[in-house]
């Protein structure tokens, strides 16, 4: 899998405040956020997605928000040791703010770090 080149120097940080937490309003924020990056490394990343290489935030955080309680606070996109990941942070119910680490490749879980995750489980 070829890996955007900006992601091994770069984060990208995406902030929605204001942008509300459904899919459509991150992938406005997403947009908007990415204007900082050179058009080409934006090109590259929406490239890897559009090839199926990535998965799209959207995915990630409908899943999120099927799943537990809470407001997105930020989300980035990175390379750690080789992983592409998104880390989304969420402020919970009770104020506690949870940090959820996903595999952007497959979109699996791969983490969790925070207090009380377990007050932000949405019954099934």
């Amino acid at each position: 899998m070829k890996i955007p080149r900006f992601l091994d120097t770069r984060r990208l940080r995406l902030t929605p405040t204001g942008c509300g937490t459904a899919a459509a309003g991150m992938l406005l924020c997403t947009l908007v956020a990415t204007s900082v990056l050179a058009d080409e490394d934006w090109q590259e990343l929406h490239d890897a997605v559009q090839r199926g290489e990535l998965v799209e935030l959207p995915t990630i955080l409908d899943w999120l928000q099927s799943r537990y309680q809470g407001e997105v606070l930020e989300v980035e996109l990175e390379r750690d040791d080789g992983a592409t990941l998104y880390e989304i942070e969420m402020l919970g119910p009770q104020g506690q703010v949870v940090e959820f680490k996903f595999d952007a490749g497959n979109g699996q879980l791969v983490g969790m770090e925070g207090a009380n995750i377990n007050a932000m489980r949405k019954s099934p």
